[in-house]
């Protein structure tokens, strides 16, 4: 048998997606692999969809007490909290490695327990581009929300809780009604990657115009006049060192068209966040961050999981890109785990050296 891959539930409420479909766990049986999936009720495809492919099934969070150190846990947001010590390989989506707030918790907790963390983020090829993300989803959502916040802020009043769709086309259609005939000025940022190319096709299904912020534009310094300018902002960078800052808190008060931003990529506690107007997440419950006046309102829209939005369309989508990396996770042969395992060791050894 060739290991051992155990995909455990999300905890999140809202988060339905998962890293693996039934289809990927029945070529990782195929392959050789023992696969073990947790149940859970929230996942957008049944548990019955995974017990027909023969794998084991197990209880929701069953891992932290049954899965073996050499088992390879697989999800996608956060772990419980609860559990101190990391012991097993985990691949997910750790948010750790550039100065978030809760990073160096999560990385003492794979200190203490001798665990890995494989993050989901930083698994690329050569180039450094990522071999498997859920860019294109999260730039469709999130500019659609963003989009339904703007409408509900003309309306005079908030956004409400937002929730699953059963396809970017009925999310479309739920934007194009909301509109109706109002067509906001829209600014993209980061318009040629994966979220960015997802925004603009979000704009083009419902003939919205789009002006384009690419890396090409950007210059460094304070606030871009040209986010000031437009009524929508959706940011589709990737918050990382040198990254220029788009917009900062003393635009707020600044006359401005601007009324919502849009942070696709959401990294609000991240040392790099180009958006330096908020600090904290929002959810589906609370979609939007109001941080400007009844004259001069502004609200940011942060949803930190907004492929959720779309949980089937993603969860396949991705699960399709990240499974020739899983059939390969021992052999390795594009060495795209072993760069994830060398950014885990340097990111350890560093907090550890500072904590001497």
């Amino acid at each position: 048998m060739t290991g051992h891959i155990w995909v455990r539930a999300e905890q999140r409420p809202q988060e339905r997606r998962v890293p693996v479909t039934p289809s990927g766990v029945a070529a990782l049986l195929e392959a050789g692999w023992r696969v073990t999936v947790e149940k859970c009720r929230t996942r957008a495809i049944p548990d019955a969809a995974f017990e027909a492919t023969g794998c084991q099934m197990a209880a929701t969070g069953a891992w932290q007490e049954q899965a073996t150190d050499d088992v390879y846990v697989v999800g996608l947001k956060e772990l419980d909290s609860q559990v101190p010590d990391l012991r097993h390989r985990h691949i997910m989506f750790g948010h750790a490695f550039k100065g978030q707030r809760d990073g160096s918790n999560l990385l003492k907790r794979f200190a203490r327990g001798g665990g890995t963390l494989l993050d989901l983020e930083y698994l690329t090829d050569t180039g450094g581009r990522r071999v498997a993300a859920f860019g294109y989803w999260a730039g469709f959502a999130g500019a659609a929300v963003a989009l339904l916040a703007w409408r509900a802020q003309q309306m005079g009043r908030a956004l409400g809780p937002v929730s699953a769709y059963d396809g970017q086309d009925a999310l479309a259609g739920a934007v194009h009604a909301a509109l109706n005939r109002a067509r906001p000025s829209l600014l993209v940022a980061g318009a040629r990657g994966r979220a960015g190319s997802g925004a603009v096709s979000l704009a083009a299904s419902l003939n919205l115009p789009v002006t384009r912020l690419t890396v090409d534009t950007q210059a460094p310094g304070g606030t871009f006049q040209e986010v000031l300018q437009h009524e929508v902002f959706i940011n589709c960078t990737l918050a990382r060192p040198g990254m220029p800052i788009f917009i900062d808190r003393d635009a707020i008060a600044q006359h401005r068209k601007l009324r919502v931003i849009g942070d696709v990529s959401c990294d609000p506690n991240s040392d790099y966040n180009p958006i330096a107007v908020y600090d904290k997440a929002s959810s589906f419950d609370e979609p939007v961050l109001n941080l400007g006046t009844a004259r001069q309102p502004l609200d940011v829209v942060a949803i930190d999981n907004l492929p959720s939005l779309l949980p089937v369309e993603s969860s396949t989508d991705y699960a399709d890109q990240l499974l020739p990396h899983l059939l390969t996770l021992k052999t390795d042969p594009d060495c795209v785990w072993r760069r994830a395992t060398a950014i885990f060791e340097a990111n350890l050894a560093n907090l550890l050296g500072r904590s001497d």
